[in-house]
């Protein structure tokens, strides 16, 4: 009876330190990081417009250059991909959500520099020209606000 409780304690020790996979060799690799899309969505103002401002709901009138991110490039410019103008509605779907909420705030007569990371743009997917899990480079000028 006396060799019964030792002997249960020994067995819940060593199940306890198998169950944690043995005690940290270190070898286990953290994820790598893709040199090519940024961590998060950020926004930088070149210029600070004056006019009405960009708010859901409200149709934006933009033009905008697009660039892929490039963790290499000092301005994280890569390859140059389009320049356009169009117009959208804040806040409806068509438009990929980093540049929706890259817009957001922003005053007419503005210009922004937007970053967006995949997860926010194309995705795993991609799109056209735009291979998957790579960020975004935006220039943005805000034209009209309605």
């Amino acid at each position: 009876m006396k060799l019964k409780f030792p002997l249960i304690a020994a067995f819940v020790a060593i199940l306890s330190l198998t169950a944690c996979g043995g005690g940290g060799g270190g070898d286990a690799t953290p994820p790598a990081v893709n040199a090519n899309n940024p961590t998060a969505l950020t926004r930088t103002d070149n210029v600070i417009g004056t006019g009405a401002e960009a708010v859901n709901g409200k149709t934006a009138h933009v033009t905008y250059t697009l660039w892929l991110y490039s963790g290499a490039a000092a301005d994280h410019k890569g390859l140059r991909m389009e320049s356009n103008s169009f117009s959208f509605m804040l806040g409806a779907p068509g438009v990929i959500p980093g540049f929706q909420q890259g817009v957001l705030g922003m005053k007419v007569g503005g210009k922004r520099t937007i970053e967006v990371p995949a997860s926010l743009g194309y995705g795993a997917a991609g799109s056209g020209n735009v291979p998957g899990n790579t960020g975004l480079v935006f220039e943005i000028t805000l034209n009209k606000v309605e």
